[in-house]
């Protein structure tokens, strides 16, 4: 029962549509309906500005975070239930049950939890998304590159457990997925750009 709880404590976790509430408390709009219509830190950062897009994604890791650390403490650190705490606050932020399982990409989450389960492969990929979101000016193509590059990272690097290997496969496996039209708009050349210098509205 316990392991149980711990996921579905992670599941409720990335729940909290903490981009979609930010917008809804500053400004009373739904970020659903702006931008890429995503609940996540890129969109709230192109529609509501830097300051809203920095604190969702701080938010949206520490819940990544929190959720592996409390199955951490509630398994004995076990690696099969911390892995997959991991996978089940990314469904959360993905499908969120408080909006109706209409939620974000889940690349924050998956930083936060991997950060706790994987860090040293994490800083590595991070590495490697800021080095191509940079270069394109495309944070979706940065994360689709990273995450794709993650399990390598964890094999190479870590040389963790089977279960952290299979959830790092099944996690880069999920955010591509998850990028499905972020693909299809780099594609046709009409994917959004990178923009630091957004504004409110």
């Amino acid at each position: 029962m316990i392991p149980v709880l711990a996921l579905a404590i992670a599941y409720l976790l990335g729940s909290i549509p903490f981009g979609y509430l930010l917008v809804k408390w500053r400004t009373g709009a739904d970020v659903r309906v702006s931008g890429s219509g995503n609940i996540g830190a890129t969109n709230v950062l192109r529609t509501s500005g830097r300051g809203a897009g920095a604190v969702t994604l701080l938010l949206d890791i520490a819940k990544g975070y929190a959720a592996v650390w409390i199955a951490a403490n509630l398994t004995d650190h076990s690696d099969l239930w911390m892995s997959a705490a991991a996978l089940a606050v990314m469904a959360g932020h993905a499908y969120p049950v408080f909006l109706r399982f209409q939620g974000g990409k889940a690349v924050a989450s998956f930083v936060g939890a991997f950060l706790r389960l994987t860090p040293l492969p994490l800083a590595a990929v991070l590495v490697v998304f800021l080095g191509v979101a940079a270069w394109t000016r495309h944070i979706s193509l940065g994360s689709i590159v990273a995450a794709a590059t993650f399990p390598l990272g964890v094999w190479l690097i870590l040389h963790g457990s089977t279960f952290e290997l299979i959830a790092s496969i099944l996690a880069a496996g999920f955010i591509i997925y998850r990028h499905s039209s972020n693909i299809q708009r780099l594609h046709e050349g009409s994917e959004h750009a990178l923009n630091l210098g957004a504004r409110r509205p």
